[in-house]
């Protein structure tokens, strides 16, 4: 099949049943092996679960190339495509991948752009991952559209599609029948989503805890977090010292006890934590309260004075005040946006667009 263009004549998969939602897994050489396989595997726990429950599978997942056969990733790895991309065999939803030196990819896979361009109508789904987007971007299905990218290439992608809304701190983004993802894992997140979307929220916690990863980080979560920001501080001193924040956030924490706990003056403290982490003090314990109260707000069934409580917030006017600063909305509309992964989210965002 090698050469094989995306409208020739191919041998076609046997076809699934017609409840089975079918998925492309959409690769190219460079592709981000762990993209490709995090999703995949959401997908394949999926069915097994609804196996378990005397179910037919709920997906039919391939991976899908201009030819068939391996196809290098962006390590060792190599991956069997089994289809071949083509306008005449659309599945139901549709993945592309990203890539680590995604401008080469651009061009060496331009013609995943074309596809993309003819086939975005006609799916039902289709979404990108991490990088992946700038393959969307290129085909112009993003143009007016919200959309979330790795951070550290979002700023390349404002610069050469200045016509998308690009949210660089979220985690997935849904815009219609758009799904686009933050980096690498959270490809996982955005698979999640979709499986609660297609079998409900049960189904989709079974999978997340084989998995053992976060059904809740909802899609307008950051992709910044104080615990990564506390792993990326150079200096061991204060490393030490966000992480005793962290477990200790229900106390009042002044910067005297905090300079206490550091061994340093309180202007020392407040200039070097304000130096290695880039915020001040308080800002990084607001923000260490902030995030607990997103992943409380996730339960539904916790009042919002307890949520305010379990996040150490003074009081619930208190937590009010730090959603309205961060996110421009109050605890109660983040909840019913977010209480699961993020899918609310999406079909309010959707509204909204149209």
């Amino acid at each position: 099949m090698t050469g094989s263009s995306p409208l020739t004549a191919l041998p076609m998969p046997s076809a699934p049943p017609l409840d089975t939602i079918t998925v492309d897994i959409v690769v190219y050489p460079g592709f981000k092996a762990m993209e490709a396989i995090g999703p995949m595997s959401v997908f394949e726990y999926a069915n097994l679960h609804l196996a378990r429950q005397g179910k037919a599978a709920g997906y039919d997942v391939r991976v899908a190339s201009f030819k068939t056969g391996p196809i290098r990733s962006d390590t060792l790895m190599s991956l069997e495509a089994t289809k071949v991309v083509n306008t005449l065999a659309l599945p139901h939803t549709a993945m592309v991948v990203g890539a680590r030196h995604i401008q080469a990819a651009l061009v060496e896979s331009a013609a995943l752009i074309d596809w993309i361009r003819d086939a975005a109508p006609r799916l039902e789904r289709l979404s990108a991952l991490c990088s992946g987007a700038f393959f969307l971007a290129a085909a112009g299905v993003l143009d007016g559209k919200r959309a979330t990218t790795h951070w550290g290439v979002a700023d390349r992608l404002h610069a050469d599609f200045p016509a998308i809304d690009i949210d660089a701190d979220a985690i997935f983004i849904r815009s219609g029948n758009v799904w686009t993802s933050a980096g690498v894992t959270a490809g996982m997140d955005l698979a999640l989503a979709l499986v609660e979307q297609d079998f409900g929220r049960a189904l989709a916690l079974d999978v997340a805890t084989e998995m053992v990863v976060y059904l809740k980080r909802p899609g307008g979560q950051s992709q910044f977090s104080a615990h990564l920001l506390s792993e990326r501080t150079a200096k061991p001193t204060i490393r030490e010292l966000q992480a005793w924040i962290l477990e200790n956030l229900h106390e009042r924490l002044s910067v005297a006890q905090l300079a206490d706990k550091a061994m340093m003056s309180e202007r020392h403290v407040a200039r070097v934590f304000q130096q290695e982490v880039g915020m001040s003090t308080q800002e990084f314990i607001e923000t260490c309260r902030f995030e607990r109260a997103t992943q409380l707000l996730a339960d539904v069934a916790l009042p919002l004075k307890t949520v305010a409580a379990r996040a150490c917030f003074s009081d619930e006017a208190q937590m009010r005040r730090v959603f309205l600063k961060k996110l421009g909305i109050a605890p109660k509309v983040y909840r019913e946006r977010f209480a699961t992964t993020g899918v609310a989210a999406g079909r309010a965002a959707n509204a909204h667009d149209n």
